[in-house]
Parts: C-alpha cells; sequence; structure tokens
C-alpha cells in the first residue's frame, strides 16, 4: 500500500481488534493462552498486621421458598441469636430523567421488604440475608481465612434451608485494604506497584487516583477486580494518605449448590486474591505488616 503525503498507514487488522467489545476480545484471549495454574501448594507470608478493614464472602442465589417478611424474620431470629442486633430491608430501584429540554430528575421506587441485616454482639461480622443474595462481612481486626470461612459456611447453611436456592449465580471474594503512609510521606509508589504515572513530559504530583482493573482467568470460570485509589485524609498532620487496595474476586458462570464446589471455590477465589495482593504492594509496605 502506498501513502500520500500527510497520509497515514492504518493496520486495519490491528484496528478492528482493538475495537472489538470488550466480552469478544476476552473471549479470544482464553482461546489463545493456555490455562492457568491456580497452585493451591503455594503458600504465601502471613502478616501478623494485615491492612484488611474489610473481607466479604458474597454469594448470589435467588430463593425458591416464599421469601415473606413475617416467616423469615421469625426463622432467622430464632436461630441467630449471637447476631442480636437486627436491621429490616427493603429493596429500591432508581429512575432518572434527563434530556436537552428536559430538567434532570430522580425518583426512587421503594418494591418492598428484601431480607435482614444482621450485626454481631461485638460489631465484628454483619450478615445479610436478602430475597437474591447471601452477604458476610468481617470488619477490623481480621482473624483468619478460616475463622471467615467457618462463620460464612454456617450461615450460608441456615441461608439455603430457610430460602432454598437450587444453583449459585455468583459467588465472590472480596478484601477491602487501607495501607496507610506516615503523615511526611506522600510517595504513593514506595507502597504499590504497578503504580499509577503522570502523561509523559508532564510530571505534575498526583491530587488523587481511581485506578481500575478487571482480569480473567484462562481456563476458570473467574474474574477479578482490582481497585486502587487515595483515601485523603482531613488532617494530614495527625494521619497520613491511605492507599486502598479492594480486590474482588468471583466467579463467572451459575453452578450448582454443592458443599464441596463452593469450599473449592473459594479456596482458589482466596488463592488468587493473595496473588493479586502481595503482587500489588511493595516489598517496602510488606515489612510494615509482618
Amino acid at each position: 500500500m502506498h501513502e500520500t503525503r500527510g497520509q497515514k498507514h492504518v493496520d486495519k487488522r490491528k484496528y478492528f481488534t482493538e475495537a472489538l467489545p470488550a466480552t469478544i476480545r476476552a473471549e479470544r484471549f482464553m482461546k489463545d493462552h493456555s490455562r492457568f495454574n491456580i497452585d493451591l501448594t503455594k503458600s504465601f507470608l502471613h502478616l501478623n498486621k494485615a491492612p484488611i478493614v474489610e473481607a466479604v464472602i458474597e454469594i448470589r442465589a435467588r430463593a425458591q421458598s416464599l421469601w415473606e417478611e413475617v416467616a423469615i424474620t421469625s426463622q432467622l431470629k430464632s436461630r441467630l441469636s449471637d447476631y442480636p442486633n437486627v436491621l429490616s430491608l427493603k429493596a429500591v430501584r432508581q429512575e432518572f430523567t434527563f434530556g436537552p429540554a428536559v430538567a434532570a430528575e430522580a425518583k426512587t421506587h421503594e418494591l418492598g421488604w428484601d431480607g435482614l441485616r444482621f450485626q454481631s454482639a461485638d460489631s465484628k461480622y454483619v450478615c445479610q440475608f436478602n430475597r437474591d443474595n447471601f452477604v458476610l462481612s468481617r470488619l477490623q481486626p481480621y482473624e483468619t481465612w478460616e475463622d471467615l470461612y467457618n462463620e460464612a459456611m454456617r450461615l450460608w447453611q441456615i441461608h439455603v434451608e430457610i430460602a432454598r436456592p437450587t444453583d449459585i449465580q455468583r459467588m465472590g471474594v472480596r478484601f477491602i485494604n487501607r495501607i496507610s503512609m506516615p503523615p511526611d510521606a506522600d510517595r504513593f509508589e514506595d507502597y504499590i506497584e504497578p503504580h499509577p504515572e503522570t502523561p509523559r513530559e508532564l510530571p505534575l504530583p498526583f491530587l488523587n487516583f481511581l485506578h481500575r482493573d478487571t482480569l480473567i482467568v484462562p481456563g476458570h470460570d473467574y474474574g477479578l477486580n482490582l481497585t486502587r485509589t487515595l483515601q485523603i485524609p482531613q488532617d494530614r498532620t495527625s494521619e497520613g494518605i491511605g492507599i486502598i487496595l479492594d480486590i474482588d474476586v468471583f466467579t463467572t458462570q451459575p453452578f450448582a449448590i454443592e458443599a464441596s464446589g463452593i469450599e473449592r471455590k473459594l479456596t482458589e477465589m482466596r488463592w488468587l486474591k493473595n496473588k493479586a495482593f502481595f503482587g500489588t504492594i511493595t516489598s517496602e509496605a510488606l515489612e510494615g505488616f509482618k
């Protein structure tokens, strides 16, 4: 192909590949890459001062039994005496109206009762039982994966017996970390790698950043959202900047409700979470967590 003055040669094959929807590009990537090895024999360093502020196990599975407020509330309260703080939850739908000749308007519609939120007596565990999903959160201080897993499975079994879901649409393991920098520190690149960079030839200081990557795992029905951002305190003299590292590993295909299948997937998802965490923080940050 010849070019005239002022024209550039365009590689159409590359252009159309880059223009493909993300789902198609992901499918091609999965076909072109071999199965990713999840090596459960590989152990990770135990951190006595892990920067975890919240750890979550979520299972989305629609209830097949009648989901009625009075009956469900009675059954759950009778079986969760160790979770005395209870809040009723209502589902809502939001609608937004906007246009060139219409003033922007937001409307909220209540869809009725959706479930219950339970909090343990020490306020460290929070569990939600909803029509479509089950969520258990562990707040600071985080203890161990075994504690989180065992409590999640105990409460999930109660949810299954009451809601009677038939399959799981999505399961997620999410860990939110806050890496605290000293008040006089401002080099976040000393704590996470890879780190955001400014445009070439524009070396200006960062005021903030929000970086989110979504990854797929070839050969497995898993995906991973990795979000990095800054948390700026109001008083920088007493508290340093916080680097938020939010790791969310999730399943991408529905699967049957089987205890062995759930345990295997959660074990693999936790491994992926650890791989992402230790592959993001620097050795300098790691020293502070031991």
